[in-house]
């Protein structure tokens, strides 16, 4: 793989569904409070590593929670808010029909489903969703194109997909990844920051 120019990842805030560990996919859920504090802590601290960071690309999955947290975090670096693009290949992995649905519930209504899930989070797909495996070939054309420097807003699920691409995780290690809202992921030169 080339080495890819440095990218900064800031995951999305928190939002109601995530303090209540419901799977939150593809639905269009805002951040909450806290989600904001930590998208301007992130934002303060992007700006204290990169002093230069208005020469960066910056880039968003589409959903309200990432384009909020994103533009928290370019006004505590002092850039205006609406200074990005978004990108649908950013989008967090759907989980289909279980969106909206606690992992305990999910053990209460489908046992064998969560079990399989549980032995091979990789691959496993929930009905109408997608699985890791499928996130990977959705992100792997974005990644490549990276052509300057550049900070994301995205999603867990794509964070999980860069440690596999940059810090070659492997996969069955790198799903279950934690990927904290409150620090930032920085690639740089072969290696990685989280701050």
């Amino acid at each position: 793989m080339a080495t890819i120019p440095t990218l900064v990842f800031i995951r999305h805030g928190e939002t109601d569904w995530n303090r209540d560990s419901r799977l939150q996919g593809q639905k269009d859920i805002p951040i909450n409070d806290l989600g904001r504090r930590q998208a301007r802590r992130n934002g303060e601290t992007v700006r204290a590593e990169f002093p230069d960071i208005d020469t960066f690309d910056f880039v968003a999955s589409p959903l309200s929670r990432t384009r909020e947290t994103m533009e928290i975090a370019r006004e505590a670096m002092g850039l205006h808010r609406h200074g990005y693009r978004t990108d649908d290949q950013l989008k967090e992995l759907t989980f289909g029909d279980w969106e909206g649905i606690t992992t305990e519930e999910m053990w209460k209504r489908d046992p064998a489903s969560m079990e399989a899930r549980n032995v091979d989070k990789w691959q496993f797909a929930p009905p109408n969703g997608e699985s890791y495996a499928d996130l990977k070939l959705r992100i792997d054309p974005w990644l490549d194109s990276l052509s300057r420097r550049t900070v994301v807003v995205s999603h867990g699920g794509i964070g999980r997909i860069l440690r596999i691409r940059l810090m070659n995780e492997e996969p069955i290690v790198a799903v279950s990844a934690d990927i904290n809202q409150n620090r930032v992921f920085i690639w740089q030169d072969g290696a990685v920051r989280i701050v």
